[in-house]
């Protein structure tokens, strides 16, 4: 066997640890490409990265905002991870306090920036539209485009005939987040789906005779009636109570809703509005519920407190006074209601 000189040997145990000190260079050199821009800055910064953009277009926006330290870098992690061919178009925040590995996964997952909204319980469809065109989510005509198409939900097919709109009462109030370019069916889609979601978790079970369209008409009314929650119960067994006994209704917010505007005095002449929801001239419920009620107003509407009250009359501070004979109760609207 030929031997290896000792100068040969020597060079090549140079060369060795060169090549092991270069290869160790670069790696930690990496490794420092993937660290923050700047730990301190957490300012945001809004980026956009086009349909159809590869990794090379994506690390370029990204370098052109001082986001990552390297685009080589960045093109190096993507591929050995497999996320170059999962980065994802849209519109992005991110700080330079971020490493570009969070940068990336952000990306790859599809973290984009949301949009967050919160629908108060007792909303109609027609506020939920006006309230998502003022926070320039969807514009108005697109909602009521939307709110108008079927949905495929078992609990809208008792829906009848002669409804202002098929989804009152169904367009479930709750904080929404969204991606900035969702459409306004897609929001629609969302609000049932978190009713269908809610209700079978948590009502389905107390529904005994009455079917999801009855109780949600009912909560709708009482979100509707009920300032102070304490008398959410109380006034859905008033609503039982008539119900029982074949007496109207006489819910001053039905008829609001049939006028389609809201005022603080119902008048006589309000009364007379001919219209399915008007529970001062039709017997039972109205055709259907009024506005979209919370977890609460549903709570009520299946257990309505035991009572003999058949009356109420608003005191004027958001609490009402109840009444047990039609005679007592006029003497209620006497005292508290307005000449």
């Amino acid at each position: 066997m030929k031997q290896v000189s000792p100068k040969k040997g020597t060079l090549i145990l140079i060369l060795a640890v060169l090549l092991t000190g270069c290869i160790s260079g670069y790696f930690y050199w990496l490794k420092l490409q993937y660290m923050p821009v700047d730990l301190n800055d957490k300012r945001y910064i809004d980026i956009y990265i086009p349909e159809n953009s590869t990794a090379r277009d994506i690390a370029k926006i990204l370098s052109d905002n001082n986001l990552i330290r390297s685009e080589k870098a960045f093109l190096y992690y993507c591929k050995k991870t497999g996320y170059d061919a999962k980065l994802q178009a849209g519109h992005f925040r991110f700080s330079r306090s971020q490493s570009l590995k969070e940068i990336v996964q952000d990306i790859a997952e599809g973290k984009t920036v949301f949009i967050s909204f919160t629908v108060p319980e007792g909303y109609t469809v027609e506020q939920i539209g006006q309230l998502l065109a003022e926070k320039g989510i969807c514009r108005k005509e697109d909602w009521d485009e939307a709110v108008r198409k079927e949905y495929n939900y078992e609990f809208l097919k008792d829906v009848p005939q002669g409804v202002k709109n098929p989804l009152e009462g169904f367009l479930f109030p709750d904080t929404y987040q969204v991606d900035e370019n969702v459409t306004a069916e897609k929001i629609v889609d969302l609000m049932l789906a978190n009713f269908d979601k809610v209700f079978r978790e948590n009502f389905a079970s107390e529904l005994e005779n009455h079917s999801i369209y009855e109780i949600i008409t009912i909560a709708s009314m009482i979100e509707r009636e009920a300032a102070i929650p304490e008398e959410r119960k109380r006034i859905s067994g008033v609503i039982a109570n008539r119900l029982k006994k074949g007496m109207p209704l006489q819910v001053d917010a039905t008829v609001l809703y049939a006028l389609g505007k809201h005022k603080e005095v119902v008048t006589r002449k309000d009364l007379k509005i001919d219209s399915p929801y008007n529970t001062y001239k039709i017997s039972g419920l109205p055709i259907g519920p009024i506005a979209c009620p919370g977890k609460e107003a549903i709570r009520a509407a299946l257990n309505p407190e035991k009572h003999d009250y058949l009356y109420y009359v608003a005191r004027g501070d958001g609490s009402h006074y109840f009444s047990k004979t039609h005679e007592e109760h006029l003497q209620a609207i006497k005292r508290y209601q307005k000449p």
